[in-house]
């Protein structure tokens, strides 16, 4: 009886507080989406701007209804064979408790699914970055259910499931450098090598539209961050949510001023573009290591991230392929980085006592985030690309010829982002349309 007893005290009990912070980080989460469609969106050109943001926002829509169905259960259910998880009962969320705590932690289940659900959101909205100005809207729609269900939900399992081959193994990915940002920069890659080019690649200028709007984007990404991030730790009793929160905004900090160094020493000058590319960088590498690394480790992994995101995003030119907005040298070279270090710079005494090689841990835990980076970015790279293959082979993937050049945004959504009819003003009005018309023309012939 007395054992009883006192398992039943040390049973995790709901606590208000978490449950409220969990909360507020999912809506943080929320946010990002939006947020990377403004980023994308300021860096393409006028006529792709829509059709950009759309290609976020359409997966807030798609992702979330499958992720009721059965999205949640794929990843995070009974684990199966180290593969894929399943559980009926939450199969449309309907036999889940409204208090039924989530796997012995202080939150209810539906916050955490809900907080899930939000990184589901977003990682298929990363790649649309590297496919802008060439691929049909309802080819892509159909590309992000196919691939959230083939893809995103069995790696989110491997990761993060109770049972996932990388969880056995002991991969460590705190907030999804895996999960996230590897998966969707190398299923990226994957695409484009099935769809091509854009009409005029390496010699039509294809600037950004609106640096403004970047970097809105780039704030609005770093400031959801902090809930993408310190939320992963699913509560903060004992002080690792805060580490993250804190190495968070120091990794970024570092890979902005190295990956403005580097542009200054490659091309001579420091452009906002890099500022907010730094920043995404930085975001993406610590998000696998904040909770094991120290905030000196933090600046380490942000200033190598910083310079190694901006040499790897000129490769494209040099290989020859076509990502568009830079999802992989990004997404898929920060994720890598962000993983690999942790290997180094892991101190023992944050998430976990696992220390990396600079503090007497050897090698081990190397090798295991190797496993675990390049597990996930093949599969992710050869399913992705069957999955595009198999569109652009029935429907299509690509618009035409005629439509890219003319502008996706007219051609996909009938609308343009920016209406120039009434530029000018009163310059646009008619004398008799003016009431103050007559009272200038006086003025004039006076």
């Amino acid at each position: 009886m007395a054992q009883a007893i006192t398992l039943a005290a040390d049973a995790p009990t709901l606590s208000a507080a978490n449950t409220g912070f969990m909360l507020i980080c999912s809506a943080l989460v929320m946010l990002m989406t939006p947020g990377l469609a403004f980023f994308y969106g300021g860096m393409v050109r006028v006529k792709s701007t829509l059709n950009m943001l759309m290609m976020s926002f359409i997966s807030l829509g798609i992702v979330t209804i499958l992720w009721v169905l059965y999205g949640f259960s794929v990843a995070f259910g009974d684990d199966k064979g180290s593969l894929v998880g399943w559980n009926s009962d939450w199969v449309g969320l309907s036999d889940i408790g409204l208090t039924e705590l989530w796997d012995g932690y202080t939150i209810p289940v539906f916050v955490f699914l809900v907080f899930q659900l939000m990184f589901a959101v977003l990682t298929p909205a990363l790649i649309s970055g590297a496919l802008a100005d060439r691929v049909k809207f309802t080819a892509w729609a159909l590309f992000v259910a196919m691939w959230v269900t083939v893809v995103y939900f069995p790696v989110a399992h491997w990761v993060w499931g109770s049972g996932g081959w990388a969880f056995e193994l002991g991969v460590i990915d705190f907030a999804g450098g895996t999960a996230v940002h590897i998966n969707a920069g190398a299923a990226a890659l994957g695409v484009i090598l099935v769809i091509g080019k854009r009409i005029g690649f390496k010699k039509d200028p294809m600037r950004p539209h609106s640096l403004p709007l970047v970097m809105l984007g780039a704030g609005l990404l770093w400031f959801g961050w902090f809930g993408f991030n310190a939320g992963s730790w699913l509560g903060n009793d004992d002080g690792v949510g805060a580490l993250m929160f804190v190495n968070t905004q120091v990794a970024t900090g570092a890979a902005v001023l190295g990956w403005l160094a580097y542009e200054k020493i490659r091309h001579g000058a420091f452009t906002t573009l890099g500022a907010a590319s730094g920043a995404v960088s930085g975001l993406v590498a610590i998000t696998p290591a904040g909770g094991a690394v120290s905030p000196l480790g933090a600046i380490a992994v942000g200033l190598i991230a910083g310079v190694l995101c901006a040499m790897a995003v000129g490769l494209k030119y040099k290989l020859g392929y076509d990502d568009s907005l830079d999802v992989v040298g990004v997404h898929l070279v920060g994720g890598i980085i962000g993983s690999l270090l942790i290997g180094f710079f892991a101190t023992g005494k944050g998430q976990s006592d696992v220390a990396g090689l600079f503090y007497g841990g050897g090698l081990d835990q190397f090798w295991k985030q190797c496993a675990g980076v390049f597990g996930v970015l093949a599969y992710s790279l050869v399913a992705s690309a069957v999955l595009a293959l198999l569109i652009h082979k029935t429907i299509g993937m690509r618009v035409s010829e005629d439509e890219e050049v003319a502008g996706i945004d007219q051609a996909e959504h009938a609308e343009t982002a920016y209406d120039f009819s009434g530029a000018g003003g009163g310059a646009a009005r008619t004398p008799a349309s003016s009431p103050a018309a007559p009272a200038e023309s006086k003025k004039v012939d006076a």
